[in-house]
């Protein structure tokens, strides 16, 4: 079977919402470490210590052009918003196809330097607001691995979990795991790096984050770089984080079912949190998969849930969808 003809569980261009006009101003971050990372910024003119800053964290190697439209939303609610992609995407991918091919840029990268980066500049650029974080796949992960952790006040995930593989849907496991853990690292140590945008499969993606998601552990400190940082650091970061979460799951998203959701969510021992599963007649819809959350044809549906979260710190009454019991 040629690579272009597999079964799609990716986004496609229509749904990855990659608008050529971003509203925010675009900036350029150094983490830690040095690498330059670049993001867009909502900013209102006149600063509010009572005003949270919202920080979006992406899913695997979706560019965070693709919710941009949300950061929008935000903003028009009295929100600042930072967007920003990580190492070896979008804004902060290196200008030559040889650089991409050089870095060994990790999941564990993406949240302990990356996503950390984003921490210290919410601080930097708007002293003293809340800091609050909507986190995609992931992304949910990844907030989860900032030092900085402490500082947040709520999070909403979406879709979030670390792709272990008996986790996914039961109708679509197999293809799952052939697309994502046979042919992907397969494609990956032929390339230097996972050519995703020439397949069309998301974007091109550093091969330490191909081998931290194609490693079959159900526990992220056993992953390659996570084994790392807990050898490290005596530990995960995880705990650190003491924000309130919501973690919303749409029930036709065969990568964040129950189990994928509730997993991640085990990490998190110092938070409340609360778990939504949204199906897609409860909006009205056919169909929601693990992509769509973001475009706006849902601005009306599952973007108030949201935003009701990081305003208030709780579910407005007339949320649709059910709550999944605490276990």
């Amino acid at each position: 079977m040629n690579l272009q003809d597999m079964p799609s569980l990716a986004p496609t261009q229509i749904e990855l919402q990659l608008a050529a006009d971003v509203a925010g101003e675009p900036f350029k971050q150094a983490a830690a470490d040095g690498f330059i990372l670049g993001g867009f910024t909502w900013r209102h003119a006149a600063r509010d210590s009572s005003r949270p800053v919202v920080i979006i964290n992406a899913a695997t190697s979706v560019r965070c052009r693709h919710y941009s439209r949300f950061a929008d939303y935000l903003f028009a609610n009295d929100f600042d918003v930072i967007t920003y992609d990580y190492r070896g995407i979008g804004e902060s991918r290196p200008a030559s196809l040889k650089g991409l091919k050089g870095l060994e840029a990790s999941w564990t990268d993406w949240g302990a330097l990356d996503f950390e980066a984003m921490l210290k500049r919410a601080q930097r650029e708007f002293p003293g607001q809340p800091v609050d974080v909507v986190a995609h796949s992931f992304g949910g992960c990844a907030a989860g691995l900032g030092a900085s952790g402490a500082i947040i006040r709520r999070v909403v995930t979406v879709g979030a979990q670390f792709a272990y593989w008996r986790d996914y849907a039961p109708a679509q496991r197999w293809r799952m795991f052939g697309k994502w853990h046979v042919v992907m690292p397969i494609v990956t140590r032929l390339c230097g790096f996972f050519p995703g945008k020439r397949l069309g499969w998301l974007e091109d993606t550093p091969s330490g984050v191909v081998r931290d998601w194609t490693t079959p552990t159900p526990h992220y400190e056993t992953r390659p770089s996570g084994r790392l940082l807990h050898a490290t650091n005596g530990g995960l970061p995880f705990a650190a984080l003491k924000a309130k979460i919501l973690a919303i799951s749409i029930s036709d998203d065969p990568y964040g079912t129950i189990p994928a959701i509730e997993r991640l969510l085990s990490y998190f021992t110092g938070s409340a949190n609360t778990h939504l599963r949204i199906a897609p007649e409860d909006i009205g819809e056919k169909e929601v998969g693990h992509f769509a959350f973001f475009r706006s044809a849902y601005q009306a549906t599952l973007w108030p849930i949201a935003l009701s979260w990081l305003q208030h710190g709780e579910l407005a009454p007339d949320t649709p969808g059910q709550t999944v019991p605490r276990t």
